[in-house]
Order: structure tokens, then sequence, then C-alpha cells
């Protein structure tokens, strides 16, 4: 594995941006965060990669992703992973977890099984392990899911659903106010899921009562979930309210009002923010047709409509693009890198990622002036 010095760039810790930074590479680490004009003699003698000036965050990680550039999961084989980790690294994206549509779960079953296979022979983006938008979710708020693929809590189902995944399920939506649930969410615990409540219908103390049985991360905020009102606060209240309890959010403009984006980071800690794409499969793609979950989608204003009735189907949004509009909505870009790295890290247990510092991961995203990635290193290896 290369020992080299990635030398003039602008490293952004999880608090602050240093100019004039180095990193010593080594054994797929950041060894040392140096200042380039403070080297060591041995670091003197590395080979010297220059970062021309750019921005160096931690690579990107997006925990919620339905496809890219015409890959994805839905696709059920390895090469469509394979391929959607190949082309999300050359945007910058370090490490995704491929997110399956609700689906019956004996159809999810043969997914799973086709797809596992793909876990360790990636070459780009690192494969963290499948999130599973379903099926354990409310009828009443189903998104754009099908509602037919849309089943009662049922925990034999989902450890069938687990052992075809090979274990390899990091996180799991599902509506903590089901009957039944308490189970699925206790199976979860205990084998490293992360559960997030999403499309859930789940009244404020239902949801309380789901993030005291260990749901205490939502999926897209306000997005297929009881919306907040002065008298029932609903699912989009829990999470505004308490501060420990995490969210996504699709940080499009779209998706939830900029100044909405903005305001959450008044109401909850940065480190409880987590900027994910829930990017279709057609998103990236050259030409057409574009098809997501089966059906035919257009893009139009910002986002993927179905074609035949024109209602949000879902997100084109990259990882870069998000933590730009981050910074248009006012966060600064340390609290930017931290909600596109640092904090989906942290909620997979992926301690030593997400982090410009000694010691973590060499996972690092070089972005130009424009916050546009310009190079990307995974493991110290350059993609």
């Amino acid at each position: 594995m290369p020992e080299f010095l990635l030398a003039n760039i602008c490293a952004v810790t999880p608090d602050d941006t240093l100019q004039n930074a180095a990193l010593w590479i080594k054994d797929g680490k950041i060894f040392r965060l140096l200042p380039d004009g403070e080297l060591p003699p041995q670091a003197q003698q590395l080979p010297r990669t220059d970062g021309k000036g750019a921005f160096a965050v931690p690579g990107f990680i997006d925990l919620h992703i339905h496809g890219y550039a015409g890959h994805g999961p839905e696709q059920g084989t390895p090469e469509a992973l394979w391929a959607m980790s190949e082309e999300l690294a050359k945007h910058g994206v370090a490490a995704f977890c491929p997110t399956l549509y609700c689906g019956k779960p004996r159809e999810m079953e043969t997914l799973l099984k086709n797809l596992a296979p793909a876990f360790g022979k990636e070459k780009g983006a690192r494969i963290i392990g499948f999130h599973l938008e379903g099926p354990f979710i409310s009828p009443k708020k189903p998104g754009v899911m099908k509602p037919e693929d849309i089943s009662p809590a049922d925990l034999d189902a989902f450890k069938r659903l687990y052992e075809a995944a090979d274990g390899k399920i990091a996180a799991m939506t599902l509506a903590p106010e089901l009957p039944g649930i308490e189970a699925v969410i206790t199976f979860c615990k205990e084998h490293g899921i992360l559960p997030q409540a999403g499309h859930t219908n789940a009244t404020y103390d239902e949801f309380l009562l789901g993030a005291a049985r260990g749901v205490t991360h939502a999926t897209h905020l306000f997005n297929a979930m009881s919306p907040f009102n002065q008298r029932a606060p609903g699912a989009s209240g829990a999470v505004l309210m308490h501060p420990g309890i995490s969210c996504e959010i699709i940080a499009d403009g779209v998706h939830v009002h900029p100044d909405i984006v903005s305001f959450l980071r008044t109401v909850k800690p940065v480190e409880n923010i987590v900027v994910v794409t829930d990017a279709l499969l057609p998103t990236g793609q050259q030409s057409g047709p574009f098809i997501a979950n089966g059906e035919e989608v257009v893009f139009e204003g910002g986002v993927w409509r179905g074609k035949a009735d024109g209602v949000i189907a879902g997100s084109a949004l990259t990882m870069a693009r998000g933590l730009k509009n981050l910074l248009d909505f006012g966060y600064t870009l340390p609290q930017a890198a931290r909600c596109t790295s640092s904090n989906a890290a942290r909620l997979t247990g992926l301690t030593h990622r997400g982090r410009i510092e000694d010691g973590a991961e060499a996972d690092i995203t070089l972005l130009n002036k424009d916050f546009q990635p310009q190079a990307v290193f995974i493991g110290g290896e350059q993609i």
C-alpha cells in the first residue's frame, strides 16, 4: 500500500479548516495531519501528490441511495452494485448503502440473495450494507412505494431477509407504530442494524415510544411521515423537538425547503443531521429511458417525477451537490462535511472513517473552489 504525502490542501476537520496543510498517508490511513511548511525530514522524502489548493473533506458516505448512473440494486446483480460503486467514487463517495425499495418479503429475499455476493469485491465506493426501506411501513404513508408490497411487522420474515442478505443489512426503515414491530427493532439492535423511522404515520407519543425502544434515527425527515401540527406534533414534530433523535435530510432544496434545512441546525446538534441523496437509479444517467422501481420517470423541477402522473418519485441529488447546498443554506464547511460523512460513519459504526484526522482511514475527497469533486482516495488509494 503506497505511502505518500497529499500536500497543498485545505484540510476540513470536524471543527475547522486548515489552510496550507498536508496529509501523510501510510498503510491506508491518515498517519499525520501537518502544516505543509513544517514537514519533518521523513515526510519531506515521501512521494508528493499535489492537491492544488483543493478542499480535502472526508469521503462522502450516503446511507440512502437507490441507484446511480443507470445502476442499482433493483437490477438484482452483483455487477449492478459494482458499477454503482465505481460511478459513485468518481463523484466523491467513499461508502454507501444500496437501498432496496419496499417489496413483498419473498421477492426481497431473492433480491438480497442475488446481491449479497457483491460485498468485498467492489472497486470504488465501499458497500457498507443494505438499507431496506420496508416492507414494514405504514400503508398510510407509502410515498412512492407500491401499497401491495407493504407488509405487517413480522420478525420471522425479517430473519429470513437477514439470512438472505448474509447478515449484510446496515439499516432498516420501519414504521414504529406498527403492531409487533418491537421484536423487529430488538433484532436490529442485537445485530448491529440501524433501525430508522420512516414511511410512518406515528403519533407524537407513538414515535417517542419507538425512540425509547431504540429507533432514534429518522428516514428522510418530513417526507412520508406524519407532519408537525400545533395540536398533533406527529413524527416530524418528535424529531424536531428531541435533539437526541438524528435524521436523514434530502438537501436538494425541493424535498425540504432550504430555510427549513437551515432551521434544523438551530434545534438539533449538527452531528445528528445526516445528508442523504435518496437518489434514483437514473440519476447521472446520460440518456433515457429513465426507469426507477419499474416505472418511467422524467427529470422536472429538480427531482424525478412519474411520467404518468407527475408525482415526485425521488431525488436526483449527489452528495457533492448536497454539501454545496448546505453551504448555500448557511452551514459552515466543517458542519457540511460532518453532515455528508462523519455523522453517517458514526451511526453505522464506521468508527475510523468520516474524519480528516490522525489515525482515520484515508477516505478523502478533494473539492475545487466550486466544491466539485476533483479526486477521491479510498483507503489511501486514488480511485
